[in-house]
């Protein structure tokens, strides 16, 4: 695993929604070795700990890199006070991203869930028009990136746990309808409970799927073992990192 250390300009902040920003980072070193599914780790000043945090996008051609991440404590809280301009201290990419095909001509189909929606952008528009992102979020109030979607060419489909745009509900169900005509490919990322949903609505219909996890992080580079996660291979259990190991494993092989 090659990565690098380092403070970064950022040169452009906004906010998405809530306590939801969004950064990007002129950082061609890591833009030109980052792979779709990785993730940075973020310095909070005052705050011994770094922050995960996954890529959403990254532009070789610009060198750029951005991250979009809720305010979900201190840590966060403090890092979302720096600003274009800024410096920003992080250590990228790290961790093992998603199995994706170079001629993306087969049809996929990615399953984000609140702020696991920022790191499946760059697969949809990997993909474009043979992509189906299909979103879900609390409510109206909560929505993000999906202007982004829309511009990427992947047919986008939105959904909200009170109904308030979209079909309402789980993603399980659109899915689910989804996979009756076929995909190359699920992959996903957001809370357990979805991810398990879609590992399982992948296996019933007999696709291929990955799913990133998240977990709570010490080192970020495998040596503290505080992100453990159970997986099943070759019929044996194996307790693997997070960090290291993944955060993108077969959704077939983790223990939920």
């Amino acid at each position: 695993m090659s990565y690098f250390c380092g403070s970064y300009p950022i040169i452009e902040k906004k906010a998405l929604a809530g306590q939801i920003y969004s950064y990007t980072l002129l950082c061609p070193q890591i833009a030109e070795n980052a792979h779709i599914g990785q993730f940075v780790q973020i310095k909070a000043e005052g705050y011994m700990l770094r922050r995960p945090i996954s890529i959403c996008q990254t532009d070789k051609e610009k060198g750029t890199l951005r991250l979009v991440f809720e305010v979900r404590g201190g840590g966060t809280d403090k890092i979302s006070q720096l600003g274009a301009g800024d410096m920003m201290d992080i250590i990228a990419p790290l961790g093992h991203g998603f199995t994706l095909s170079d001629a993306p001509n087969g049809k996929v189909i990615v399953v984000g869930g609140g702020i696991g929606v920022p790191p499946m952008l760059d697969i949809a528009k990997k993909y474009g028009e043979n992509c189906t992102a299909i979103l879900g979020f609390r409510s109206f109030d909560r929505i993000i990136l999906d202007k982004d979607y829309f511009a990427t060419g992947a047919r986008t489909v939105l959904c909200t746990d009170d109904g308030s745009v979209g079909i309402k509900g789980t993603l399980a169900a659109p899915l689910k309808e989804e996979l009756k005509s076929g995909a190359a490919a699920v992959y996903a990322c957001g809370p357990v409970p979805m991810l398990k949903a879609a590992a399982e609505e992948a296996r019933l219909a007999g696709v291929p799927c990955e799913v990133s996890l998240e977990q709570r992080m010490g080192c970020g580079v495998g040596a503290c073992v505080v992100c453990a996660c159970t997986v099943i291979r070759d019929g044996k259990k194996q307790v693997l990192r997070v960090c290291k190991d993944g955060p993108v494993f077969k959704g077939d092989e983790v223990v939920f």
